[in-house]
């Protein structure tokens, strides 16, 4: 599969088979996806992968306990075999950028001197890498938040604490027969689904921003 059917065909799978993946195919897809951009070239993304069956289930029970597990819409989600964590230190770029290259850019002094936070930057495309490599391999992937889960998983897994969540990607073979939008096993589309893309026209401006407004 060549990227642009790679890219045309991604969607987030929520629906897994509970297959195995051979940890050489893993390692290989983590591999690839780090070579990203990254700011500096500090390459402070790093995984946290989570592949037996004690680690996944040690994950749900942290983020979806008792009753909510049971009460989760994408049960199928629940059956991925390997979760990928995706980690960031922001500290390491401040490191980088008081290095004698960098100093001049004056983002040495802390994590507040950056206008634009690019280690959530390089990690968004690290995780866009390990998405369309999954896609390329015939692998289903879904991407999705922590939000208030961050702190009970980093002291669950022994995270250190400078190191800052980004998302979780689920990864596995996607179930037999599964829609082409993940859709659960009730049959139910996503909430998101059926948004259109926009236009491109509508979200691609040349040489000045303009609108109908003015």
């Amino acid at each position: 599969m060549d990227l642009e059917t790679a890219i045309r065909r991604r969607h987030m799978v929520r629906n897994f088979a509970p297959t195995p993946l051979d940890p050489a195919v893993v390692k290989q897809l983590l591999d690839l996806a780090r070579r990203g951009p990254s700011a500096g070239n500090t390459q402070a993304i790093e995984f946290l992968v989570l592949s037996s069956p004690a680690e996944v289930d040690r994950y749900w029970n942290t983020t979806l306990p008792g009753p909510k597990r049971d009460r989760f819409r994408w049960q199928g989600l629940l059956r991925a075999p390997v979760l990928i964590l995706l980690t960031t230190r922001p500290a390491a770029y401040v490191d980088r950028y008081s290095e004698p290259d960098k100093a001049r850019a004056g983002l040495g002094e802390s994590v507040d001197a950056w206008p634009q936070p690019f280690w959530w930057i390089d990690a968004g495309a690290v995780a866009q890498n390990l998405l369309l490599l999954a896609t390329r391999h015939g692998l289903g992937a879904c991407l999705f938040g922590l939000f208030d889960n961050e702190e009970s998983v980093k002291t669950t897994f022994a995270v250190p604490e400078d190191r800052r969540l980004v998302c979780t990607i689920a990864l596995g073979l996607p179930e037999t027969g599964q829609p082409a939008l993940g859709l659960p096993e009730t049959g139910q589309a996503g909430r998101s689904a059926n948004r259109e893309r926009p236009p491109l026209g509508s979200v691609t401006h040349y040489g000045r921003w303009t609108s109908d407004a003015q």
